[in-house]
């Protein structure tokens, strides 16, 4: 599926497997304090979860991860390698895995964010996600000490 196309170059989604892992865990690595796991991501395909890898012409340069629910979809984890990222990249895959939950017939897609996130939480609220909830304590950060995530929706 072809989902974005910048200055003749093609960002195309398709399936996760689980040879993608090892480049995934790199990508993860860049660009989360505390990325997932192998053994997280090998539960998220055993799962069923709608588990995408976002290509530049034949090169991993992305990921997302969305759980069904009855309703809804949560968007568990979304990434772009470092080098791709503020390229427009991140919006597509975004916007990919959105198609997809409205394909699956989901009435609305959430995910959390760290408060601190400021450039994710502006791109999600550009695709109107809005604050649906607060979750106090949430993530790990360094020291023992703990940060909020915001809970964001949006309608589809």
């Amino acid at each position: 599926m072809s989902v974005g196309n910048f200055s003749g170059v093609n960002l195309t989604l398709r399936d996760m497997i689980n040879s993608d892992i090892e480049c995934v865990l790199l990508i993860e690595l860049q660009v989360h304090a505390h990325p997932w796991t192998r053994g997280n991501f090998s539960d998220a395909l055993s799962s069923a979860y709608v588990c995408k890898i976002a290509e530049l012409d034949g090169k991993i340069i992305g990921y997302g991860v969305l759980m069904q629910g009855v309703d809804d979809a949560e968007l568990l984890d979304i990434g772009i390698a470092a080098q791709n990222q503020r390229q427009g990249w991140g919006r597509e895959l975004l916007q990919a895995m959105l198609v997809l939950a409205h394909e699956l017939r989901k009435q609305r897609v959430v995910l959390e964010v760290r408060a601190s996130n400021a450039a994710a939480i502006g791109l999600y609220r550009s695709m109107d996600f809005v604050e649906i909830g607060l979750r106090r304590d949430y993530y790990p950060v360094e020291n023992s000490h703990r940060e909020d995530a915001i809970l964001m929706g949006r309608q589809l």
